[in-house]
């Protein structure tokens, strides 16, 4: 086991820089999931994901290298403003917004790179990753992106919790819910940057939605939440990246797989909704009523469930 764990980070530099970008990548879209599941806006971290491939072609264009990670920041906040003044301004609603902005963008962004075709742009890893490729510098700028994010949700968590549950209650009390869309928003777009070489402009969608989706199914308050969701985005994270050493497979896919396979854990066996253990409730439940019926063996119910019920209470009817 410890050869399985341990070798690869003694041995391979690559491994222990992609299992820091890994954990800050995971921990901070962790938190941000939190806030779209509550406020049921999963889908706009799509929308300014999508949109910020034109960002990555502008950037490289104009800056090589180094210009990729401002032109996608760049167009990620546009893109995140345009939504949100479709969606204040018009009749549209949120969800049609988002693809009225981004479609074009992601078109826009395929369009020029079919005709420039840049040799220093490699589609797949733009679009799905590659955790085992970051370099310092990489990790470096995800960290301060990263910690940006972090740093700005534990400062207003109060406000963004009050933001997410009740806006109108929010607006009611004086707070400027626009400005706080566009701070939400901008945030957003600086966590996919973030997450750009990690696992991709497609993929990071999942790692926005995953994490929050599966500690809603246990938690019902904010902050405990949001715990859960960042161990389950840095748990899949590290799981994800050693599953893309070991089965050589693409390391943003094996990342999301992971936070997927902890969702169905989740949904299958948590206390209180999971279906399992709902099923095994209900039955306990059930057995134990039945039981309780003078003459009835507790592991069988010859008269049916609602049977049962009906002769007990006309019973106790009898009896009174």
């Amino acid at each position: 086991m410890s050869d399985l764990v341990l070798a690869p980070l003694v041995d391979y530099g690559f491994m222990r820089t992609g299992l820091l970008a890994a954990l800050i990548v995971g921990g901070c879209c962790a938190l941000l999931s939190c806030l779209l599941v509550v406020r049921g806006r999963s889908l706009l971290g799509d929308a300014v994901s999508h949109s910020v491939l034109l960002g990555v072609v502008i950037g490289y264009l104009v800056g090589g290298e180094f210009g990729i990670l401002p032109g996608a920041m760049l167009v990620a906040a546009v893109s995140g403003a345009a939504i949100s003044f479709v969606a204040r301004r018009t009749p549209l609603e949120a969800e049609t917004a988002m693809g009225v902005v981004f479609t074009p963008l992601f078109a826009l962004g395929l369009a020029i790179i079919s005709v420039v075709q840049p040799r220093g742009i490699d589609l797949f890893h733009v679009l799905f990753g590659n955790v085992l490729g970051v370099s310092p510098s990489d990790v470096w700028l995800t960290g301060v992106a990263a910690g940006l994010v972090v740093a700005v949700v534990l400062v207003g968590f109060r406000a963004f919790e009050l933001w997410s549950f009740d806006p109108v209650l929010a607006a009611c009390m004086g707070m400027r819910t626009g400005a706080m869309d566009h701070l939400f928003t901008a945030l957003l777009s600086a966590a996919i940057v973030a997450a750009l070489k990690t696992v991709g402009l497609v993929l990071v969608v999942a790692m926005l939605i995953l994490p929050g989706a599966t500690a809603a199914l246990v938690c019902r308050r904010l902050a405990t939440m949001m715990a859960l969701a960042v161990a389950v985005g840095m748990g899949s994270g590290v799981v994800g990246l050693y599953g893309s050493y070991h089965l050589d497979v693409a390391s943003g896919p094996a990342i999301v797989l992971a936070a997927s396979g902890a969702f169905v854990v989740v949904l299958l066996l948590a206390p209180r909704s999971g279906l399992l253990t709902g099923r095994w409730t209900h039955w306990r439940l059930r057995t134990h009523r039945n039981g309780a019926v003078g003459g009835t063996s507790p592991t069988t119910d010859p008269l049916g469930t609602d049977q049962v019920s009906d002769a007990t209470i006309r019973a106790s009817s009898e009896h009174t």
